[in-house]
């Protein structure tokens, strides 16, 4: 099911079938540099993934991840998409894409429709985004989407520091867009 359309892509839902994208994205270099090795080493473990993440978040949250493809030609390019960690009391935007479709604007032109998306449709009062303190690219994506630093944050307590990034100085949607 597509949920959002912009003007160089398309988001719609993960299915199982998309488990060789899946396997491929999760174990780039850059994924499991700044996001981590989710041990997806087979299309069967991908569709594992898929189930047990994005669509059992669908049911569950009425978002997820999506996956990511260039409009009008269901290339995928990444995903992108809303999470909702136990650890954290607000949806949190992530996204990845494959190396060769970086530095392309796609990350920060599907972030954007999501954080749009979670606002305006799912009504979200505050979404927040999480990455490692060295992953300057995505960095630079929260920024130009409008997200600002706000503090260090472990999601547990093995766990290392991460950057959490909200709409700045602890305001929800409301506040800053006043």
């Amino acid at each position: 099911m597509r949920i959002l359309k912009t003007e160089r892509l398309e988001l719609r839902e993960l299915a199982l079938g998309d488990d060789e994208f899946i396997l491929k994205l999760l174990n780039e270099p850059g994924f499991l540099r700044h996001i981590g090795d989710k041990g997806v080493r087979s299309p069967a473990d991908a569709r594992e993934y898929i189930a047990k993440g994005p669509m059992q978040s669908y049911g569950r949250f009425g978002f997820g991840l999506y996956l990511t493809c260039l409009a009008g030609r269901e290339e995928p390019v990444g995903i992108c998409g809303l999470l909702k960690r136990d650890t954290l009391p607000d949806a949190d935007l992530g996204f990845a894409f494959l190396s060769r479709y970086w530095s392309k604007g796609y990350a920060t032109e599907s972030a954007a429709a999501v954080l749009d998306h979670g606002k305006r449709r799912l009504r979200l009062k505050r979404i927040v985004a999480i990455t490692a303190p060295d992953n300057r690219g995505s960095i630079a994506v929260l920024e130009k989407v409008g997200l600002k630093f706000e503090r260090l944050v472990r999601l547990g307590d093995d766990a290392h520091d991460l950057k959490l990034f909200g709409p700045g100085d602890g305001a929800d949607f409301a506040e800053t867009a006043a």
